[in-house]
């Protein structure tokens, strides 16, 4: 080992140089937000859910969100307990559970991606089939039984082995016609045939197939030419009785051994033909009492409604479940609907429905009497259209975690929905009151629709679809908010119920308003008992509601129409309070006047009633109003609207008092406000946000950039950033102090909405076209985040959060994260090496203070520590040590004789140690003596222990001359240190014990005499100039807190 090496403990050193690293190409990221995961998501897809018993005690039922999968169980109430991980590489097309694994295919080789089949287990990818090359064909359907695992493409059957999941052999499936060998029905197989599956074409035949021997058996012909393609096949419990739906209609119960048709009814339509089938197995639920076994139910992909029949005397129709799931509405695609898959559980009363409006439930028979139409048991849902707007929750107190864990959705479902972030199982739907009842009464759900074409959706009896949402927890009551049956969204001017200002002021009212597309009418909802509320506010103008907000103390809403008026409710009584500008009779107009010319003592006063020179009752927005924000002390209201103008209002009279006019530059398409910071931003028509301060009405800053219209934006949790979503699919974000553009996310499709939470976790984005909503994590709140300009060009698509959560980081994973840092990249350089910021400053240096005061008292501490008297040995030995005899034995050696060689052991050890101590200290301080540059000594010297500091200051000599006088080498060195201005209170310390040990050497030596005197006029200048710098700064702040000035 060198000698230049310490033995002992290492003394913290400060970071001198930073080392700029390298940007990381391989992985584009956001540098504020990180990916978390999608919320919302229970049954988007086409494809049908799998099921499997686990054991006697519970069934789980596995569905596709896309690319991954989701598992509940049914005991738990349709809980979620698993999510697969990894996503597959494209969408999943079918699935089949069996056992504990779980089957999914995926890829669509027509669209030019890959495809495979992967098996999971408890949510975690444990295998994959290996597919033939020449597979470039989707996998409609998977099936498991025996010893065979079956891949059904449209054309085709891959056979695999369950054992080894080996390829085994294909089933080509052969053409009489172009495109007849079609599989449209899919594949099932039969209790008691071996080795068989059925095979449903094109042109309506039912195929018979020997896997092992990959032999046609047997072909079904259809009933008659016109019945169609097979739909689907379903076997029924009786053996060998199979059922078969046809696209033209007909359903056919079919005797598979006879090959004779048992059965044959219209379940179905041209238009929608029967997509599902499925039989109960646990005996009863037929006949009139209902103790007969053969129950059926059918479903269709086009209808949201569940048909039961009675197989029993030529079969009938038992009871139609309407509207079990929403049916396929007259907008379009973007508002899903149909039954995608129904299927009894085995030996249970419960059937289980899936549908393509994003839901999956449960229903059981236990009604008594006895009803053929089930009960709904459990529901697991989310939106059935896009989501149009977002809000999370506020706080309802200082501190409290509501802010941060519910967030408010609004789709074009008509649906009002509350997400929970931390519990999936928590998140609900508000309740619009019993729709099923209403639809009762109105005959909707009445057996005589079917004669009137399709079924009739229960989505027209729900509010329209959601455009805009407030919220204020201040006045919600919670679960005992009103209790008892209310009137749901009753006009606040035709009250069919008095109200009771005494109950409702003890236990809260509504705390939510949302505003409606193409309706007049705003509505309450109560957060606490998540259900819609008493009111329903219509506009003032009678025009359609454009904007809704409320005010910070929950008591009033005020709502905006397209035609310019703004009006405001009390939330408790419902009744109208104020109009913005307020409307005065003219006998109202001569008796204001009047009041105010008696109030006015002189003209003075009169004039300075009446700068703001707009009189009472004027003012209205002229075109469509697009924001509403009351301040945090109900004192003004600042409106905007598409006319471009800000209009600043008194909140009590409704009077206008000033007025920002960007007409005709711009038309206003949006407003937030910032409380903390008073601030209110605009987003104009011009693809510009606008910063206004509310104090001086003056523009601070202007954000331009978007390419596209300006979707939505937000403020951050603590306003210090602009978050925006435009329709060229990017979300950037602008740091209000510096104007810069600090961050920017290009995503697949355009973010349709955005919100972020109160305490600045998370933020929520809705892209177009989804039915999920992405969760975003904000990364500066564990770790450092550059805040430079970025350049539009830098900006590359990356992909969002999913709802596996793959791909994103949570707080813990991010926090600790390695390697991403970027320290450095503020300014894009590597930080200079500075030794000293400025040779003006006095610095002190990193040694812990410990250590230099254990230097200073290092003869207190051994004289307290030195003990007070030697070690006596005990009188009577215990047990357990060695006899007398063994210790005479052991001790038989003359201590005269080993005492001189342990000496001499230790001493030679002891000299090699001192040496080279004193080889490495004398070393130093000589090359800094011959160069004139101390460092190297003072950083050496800075790292011994005290006890070892103070040990080499004892053993510094005079020596003969004056190159090898130790003692005036250290005066010159402490000397040099105290003119560079650096170590401080090491020099002192130093200084102090160097005096303390030396004194009478240095007395009758002139050289030290004069190097200390030298040493003593540099510590007198510092001193000074260090007290002159004090004093002036103790006399500047005494002047600035003098109250004289």
């Amino acid at each position: 080992m060198p000698h230049s090496e310490h033995e002992g403990p290492l003394v913290k050193r400060q970071k001198l140089n930073i080392v700029a690293r390298p940007k990381s190409s391989s992985s584009q990221q956001s540098r504020i937000f990180a990916p978390y995961r999608t919320i919302g998501l229970v049954s988007p897809t086409d494809v049908p859910f799998t099921s499997v018993p686990l054991g006697n005690t519970t069934f789980q039922v596995t569905t596709s969100i896309g690319r991954s999968l989701q598992t509940y169980d049914l005991k738990r109430g349709l809980n979620l307990v698993f999510m697969t991980r990894p996503q597959t590489p494209s969408t999943i097309t079918s699935t089949c559970a069996w056992r504990q694994k779980v089957f999914a295919a995926w890829g669509d080789p027509r669209e030019g991606s890959s495809q495979g089949v992967w098996i999971f287990q408890r949510g975690k990818k444990v295998g994959q089939l290996e597919l033939p090359p020449d597979l470039h064909e989707p996998i409609k359907q998977i099936v498991v039984f025996g010893a065979w695992v079956l891949a059904c493409g449209l054309t085709r059957i891959e056979v695999f082995k369950t054992e080894t999941m080996e390829h085994y052999t294909t089933l080509f499936i052969m053409a009489s016609q172009k495109g007849d060998n079609e599989l449209t029905g899919g594949i099932c197989t039969m209790p008691t045939y071996l080795n068989k599956i059925f095979v449903g074409r094109q042109n309506g035949w039912v195929e018979i197939w020997n896997i092992s021997t990959g032999k046609l058996i047997y072909t079904i012909l259809p009933p008659s030419p016109k019945c169609g393609a097979v739909a689907c096949m379903q076997p029924t419990p009786a053996l060998s009785l199979m059922a078969i739906a046809y696209a033209e209609g007909p359903l056919v119960i079919h005797n598979i051994l006879t090959d004779k048709k048992m059965l044959e009814f219209n379940a179905g339509t041209e238009d929608a033909p029967v997509t599902s089938i499925s039989f109960r197995s646990d005996g009863i639920g037929a006949g009139e009492d209902g103790r007969r076994d053969g129950v059926m139910a059918t479903a269709t992909k086009l209808s949201g409604d569940v048909t039961f029949w009675d197989l029993n005397k030529g079969g009938r129709i038992m009871g139609v479940l309407r509207s079990a799931h929403n049916p396929p509405t007259q907008e379009g695609a973007s508002v899903r609907g149909g039954v995608s898959k129904v299927e009894f559980l085995t030996g249970q009363p419960v059937i289980v429905t899936s549908g393509r409006d994003n839901s999956l439930k449960s229903w059981i028979f236990d009604e008594t009497p006895f009803s053929p139409i089930p009960r709904i048991l459990h529901t697991r849902s989310g939106h059935a259209a896009p989501v149009t707007c977002l809000q999370f929750l506020p706080s309802d107190f200082e501190g409290a975690e509501a802010g941060n864990k519910w967030l408010l959705s609004g789709g074009k479902d008509r649906s009002l929905w509350g997400w929970s972030l931390r519990r999936d199982g928590q998140s609900t739907e508000l309740s619009q009151g019993n729709i099923r009842k209403k639809a009762k009464k109105f005959g909707i759900l009445d057996s005589s629709t079917l004669s009137r074409g399709p079924t009739t959706t229960l989505d027209d009896l729900k509010a329209p679809e959601i455009t805009c949402i407030a919220c204020s927890l201040n006045r919600d009551g919670g679960m005992g908010a009103l209790p008892g049956k209310q009137v749901l969204w009753q006009k606040s001017q035709n009250q069919k119920k008095p109200v009771n200002a005494e109950v409702s002021s003890m236990t809260g009212w509504e705390s939510v308003v949302t505003a409606h597309k193409d309706d007049s009418y705003v509505r309450t909802w109560f957060w606490g008992r998540k259900r819609a509320g008493r009111w329903a506010f219509q506009t003032g103008d009678g025009a359609n509601v454009s904007t809704v907000t409320m005010s910070p103390c929950g008591t009033f809403a005020l709502v905006g129409s397209t035609g310019g008026s703004v009006d405001m409710f009390n939330l408790q009584s419902g009744l109208h309070r104020q109009r913005f500008p307020s409307r005065l009779t003219p006998a109202q107009a001569r008796q204001l006047k009047l009041q105010q010319l008696r109030q006015a003592d002189t003209v003075v006063q009169l004039q300075a009633r009446s700068t703001t020179g707009f009189a009472p009752g004027v003012g209205k927005h002229t075109k469509a109003v697009t924001g509403i924000v009351v301040d945090s002390m109900n004192k003004n209201v600042i409106t905007c609207s598409l006319d471009g103008k800000v209009k600043f209002w008194e909140f009590l009279t409704g009077n206008l008092l000033e007025e920002i006019n960007w007409a005709p530059m711009t038309g206003i398409t949006g407003c937030h406000y910032h409380a903390a910071n008073d601030l209110i931003a605009f987003s104009c028509d011009d693809n510009s946000i606008r910063v206004v301060d509310i104090e001086t009405k003056q523009t601070i800053r202007e954000f331009w950039g978007c390419q596209g219209n300006i979707n939505d934006f937000i403020f951050s949790n603590d306003g210090r950033w602009i978050v925006a979503a435009s329709q060229d699919g990017l979300i950037r974000v602008w740091d209000l102090p510096t104007g810069h553009l600090i961050d920017a996310i290009r995503l697949e499709k355009p973010c349709t909405a955005l919100a972020f939470s109160a305490t600045g976790e998370y933020l929520a984005a809705a892209t177009e076209g989804e039915l999920g909503v992405n969760i975003w994590n904000n990364k500066t709140l564990f770790t450092h985040v550059p805040t430079r300009q970025i350049s539009e060009e830098s900006i590359r698509q990356i992909s969002g959060p999913t709802a596996s959560g793959e791909g994103g980081h949570g707080l813990l994973e991010a926090a600790f994260e390695e390697g991403t840092s970027e320290e450095g990249e503020e300014d894009g350089i590597a930080a200079p090496s500075l030794d000293q910021l400025s040779a003006d400053m006095m610095t002190l240096s990193l040694v812990p203070r410990s250590r230099w005061q254990t230097l200073l008292h290092l003869d207190l501490i051994k004289q307290r520590n030195k003990p007070q008297e030697a070690p006596k040995a005990p009188e009577k030995a215990p047990f357990f040590l060695p006899s007398a005899a063994s210790t005479e034995a052991s001790s038989s050696l003359d201590p005269s004789q080993a005492k001189p060689y342990q000496d001499q052991n230790q001493s030679r050890i002891t000299r090699f140690d001192r040496n080279r101590a004193e080889q490495a200290f004398t070393s130093k301080l000589q090359t800094g003596a011959a160069s004139g540059n101390y460092d190297e000594f003072v950083e050496h010297l800075k790292s011994l222990p005290p006890a070892t500091a103070d040990l080499e200051l004892r053993s510094l000599t005079a020596g003969d001359d004056t190159d090898s006088n130790e003692l005036f080498h250290f005066i010159r060195a402490m000397t040099s240190r105290l003119v560079a201005r650096r170590d401080y209170e090491l020099t002192q310390a130093w200084m102090t014990v160097f005096l303390r040990l030396h004194f009478d050497l240095i007395l009758e030596s002139d050289t030290l005499m004069s190097a200390l005197a030298e040493w003593k006029r540099h510590q007198a200048d510092e001193c000074n100039r260090l007290d002159a710098l004090v004093s002036y700064c103790g006399g500047v702040v005494n002047f600035l807190r003098s109250p004289r000035t």
